[in-house]
């Protein structure tokens, strides 16, 4: 049994991007094979062009009420049209740095302070120079 999926297939040229907003099956291909076409989406338009996201709001109805699964952008775009309510995610750890980082950023630390106590401990050892007459 396959699921039905709403989710993007892209169109348009290289480097000008285009999707297509469809309900395929979830084996099918990105691009390939689609049930039907339900809007369109052109990220090339400014955020606030009313062209920029265009949605069949029956036909997207349709296929949430009969257990069609949007992907996480289209349900974005649903949750905009309030054709669907989308739950916000937090991820607090998503900005922190990885292990690698930290472990480099800890060397780095421990060698500019071994660095300045040998500094510290050159000077103190240094025998005071006499004045030249």
């Amino acid at each position: 049994m396959s699921v039905v999926k709403l989710r993007l297939a892209r169109g348009g040229a290289k480097k000008r991007p285009y999707y297509y907003i469809v309900a395929a099956s979830n084996t099918a291909p990105r691009d390939g094979r689609y049930i039907e076409r339900i809007g369109s989406y052109n990220p090339m338009l400014k955020k606030d062009d009313p062209d920029r996201v265009k949605l069949l709001e029956d036909r997207v109805k349709h296929w949430l009420s009969v257990g069609g699964q949007p992907t996480d952008r289209v349900a974005r775009f649903f949750d905009k049209a309030g054709l669907l309510k989308r739950e916000a995610r937090n991820n607090p750890s998503k900005g922190l740095p990885g292990k690698k980082r930290l472990e480099r950023e800890t060397a780095e630390a421990e060698a500019k302070a071994a660095a300045a106590e040998a500094a510290v401990e050159e000077v103190v050892t240094a025998p005071a120079e006499t004045p030249a007459e």
